[in-house]
């Protein structure tokens, strides 16, 4: 049984409520405003390599 979303599910997800890059943007700005080390684990939780999670961050701040 898989405990996990990944990366491309939660972004399908986010897809099919209409939020396109630029919206999403604004949510990993706002994550990472207001609970950075919340953000951190969500996209560890995710499965995405901590390169990746490095890049995300940097953006969103």
């Amino acid at each position: 049984m898989k405990k996990r979303v990944n990366k491309e599910e939660w972004v399908a997800m986010y897809e099919d409520i209409g939020l396109d890059g630029s919206r999403r943007m604004q949510w990993h700005k706002l994550f990472e405003s207001r609970h950075p080390d919340g953000h951190q684990g969500f996209l560890e939780w995710l499965g995405i390599p901590q390169e990746e999670i490095d890049l995300i961050r940097e953006e969103s701040r």
